[in-house]
């Protein structure tokens, strides 16, 4: 009995790839990829004063191993809108007469602007912010300077959380939790669809029909896209009714954002199941896409908290820039032309996967 159950392991080598390959892909994401702690948050700067305290903040905040400086801004209104494309995490904003005050001791205030759509991601970095303010200033502030506020910080951190001011966490999951719903009803049940046919021996016929292949496409994905969209009407009344997250987006862009994204993720697939030979092997292949999907796209961990090779690979996900969609749409009020870089990735993917699926079909059924 075991010799004839390994003989029929062998003669699946799919399955037996999947289940080798399963295990290293988890010890791969969780023991390299996954980091609750971020470093190298983006940062901008917005500078208006010319002190050397100034100049020291400066420093201390390029030479922190949690923040990377990629932008120092002037113009009024540029480090909020980098804030809101997502380009940067955190906007630190140096006062006018900031020096002079300090030298005063009137304990000027330093801005801090966070993007806390994800709380994960914002909470040691801000306390970083601190100490290394704290610590910059103490070498500067000697002498005389250093007893005019004995006992206390000599700079008052303002800490501004932006779209997401309480950190209620909720308003960063029930977003990403669609996009992860969606994307496993998309993927698993279009791809077990057309395998149950190929195992039921009823593709002959399909086959019989004068329908084209993107015809039986069509047919085969649209009962899914329906259940998509009541899937997503009631994830959307639940954030707003029962969880309160905020929607300061257009409703007919996240609508027409979520369609893009079923679409894509119908695509896909449709895809696996011209792949797989069964419908176990199917879900399997389904399992493999959904792991890095959950864990690398922003949806459980911190994205910036990835190694580079790990975002690279979120890159390629559908559910990556879906999720990105959907939160800066409902938290951040994006527009059409801040979705837009999102929205022509994801129709991008739709074109690569619907023509791939397309002929791999037809190359079955010839």
């Amino acid at each position: 009995m075991v010799f004839k159950e390994v003989r029929q392991m062998m003669r699946d080598p799919g399955t037996i790839g999947m289940m080798l390959m399963m295990p290293i892909l988890q010890l791969t994401i969780f023991g390299f990829a996954i980091n609750n702690d971020p470093r190298g948050l983006p940062m901008a700067l917005e500078i208006n004063d010319t002190s050397q305290f100034s100049r020291s903040i400066d420093a201390a905040l390029r030479n922190t191993t949690y923040f990377r400086v990629t932008h120092v801004v002037s113009a009024p209104g540029e480090g909020e809108r980098l804030l809101k494309d997502g380009v940067v995490q955190f906007l630190v904003t140096v006062p006018p007469d900031f020096g002079r005050d300090l030298v005063r001791g009137t304990r000027p205030q330093l801005l801090v602007t966070a993007d806390a759509t994800d709380p994960a991601s914002t909470g040691n970095a801000i306390g970083a912010i601190q100490q290394a303010v704290d610590g910059a200033l103490s070498h500067d502030l000697i002498g005389p300077l250093a007893m005019r506020m004995p006992g206390q910080p000599p700079v008052d951190l303002v800490i501004h959380r932006s779209y997401n001011p309480e950190g209620i966490t909720s308003h960063n999951t029930v977003p990403g939790l669609l996009a992860i719903v969606l994307s496993m009803t998309m993927v698993m049940l279009t791809a077990l669809s057309v395998t149950r046919e190929v195992e039921q021996g009823t593709m002959e016929n399909l086959l019989a029909t004068p329908l084209r292949p993107f015809e039986v496409m069509v047919g085969k994905i649209v009962p899914y896209l329906v259940i998509g969209v009541v899937q997503m009407a009631v994830i959307l009344m639940a954030a707003q009714v029962v969880f309160r997250v905020p929607f300061e987006g257009s409703v007919t862009l996240t609508l027409a954002s979520t369609l893009l994204f079923m679409v894509t993720s119908l695509a896909l697939g449709f895809m696996l199941s011209t792949v797989a030979t069964s419908q176990l092997q199917a879900m399997q292949m389904s399992f493999f896409y959904m792991l890095p999907s959950i864990l690398l796209s922003g949806f459980a961990f911190p994205f910036r908290g990835m190694p580079t090779w790990a975002q690279w690979l979120a890159e390629m996900l559908p559910t990556t820039h879906y999720i990105r969609l959907v939160r800066g749409i409902m938290l951040k009020g994006w527009t059409l032309g801040d979705a837009a870089w999102e929205l022509g990735v994801l129709a991008g993917m739709l074109g690569v996967l619907g023509t791939v699926a397309v002929r791999r079909y037809q190359d079955t059924v010839a």
